[in-house]
């Protein structure tokens, strides 16, 4: 695991990645984001930047948990969470996060499938 700048729109964290979640931060501009991640652990986050304090913290920002909605976004992907990150000082939104889940792992629907 490698510490790694996760960029949100009301600032940044700090965290320690694995390999594949670097990859999936990596939209192909140069830096890394929060939203394709998913969730993270709250042990995995070291730091948070928020805009409108304008200041770096030296502790992760809070996860706030909306709703469980299993609401289906398509034939096979279903979401089960969302959230997001926000400042531990002034609770502005660092950044937010969605987690999906397959109804059927095998099918292709769900897949993201690059262009030809």
């Amino acid at each position: 695991m490698t510490e790694h700048n996760l960029q949100g729109s009301g600032g940044y964290v700090i965290a320690e990645l694995t390999e594949e979640q670097a990859k999936k931060a990596d939209l192909g501009v140069g830096k890394l984001f929060l939203a394709p991640i998913g969730k993270l652990e709250e042990q995995k986050m070291s730091k948070h930047y928020c805009k409108n304090c304008e200041k770096e913290f030296d502790n992760p920002p809070k996860i706030h948990l909306e709703e469980n909605t299993s609401e289906q976004v398509s034939d096979n992907l279903i979401l089960v969470e969302r959230g997001q990150y926000t400042c531990q000082q002034c609770s502005s939104i660092i950044g937010e996060y969605r987690v999906f889940q397959k109804k059927d792992e095998s099918s292709d629907a769900g897949n993201a499938r690059p262009s030809q």
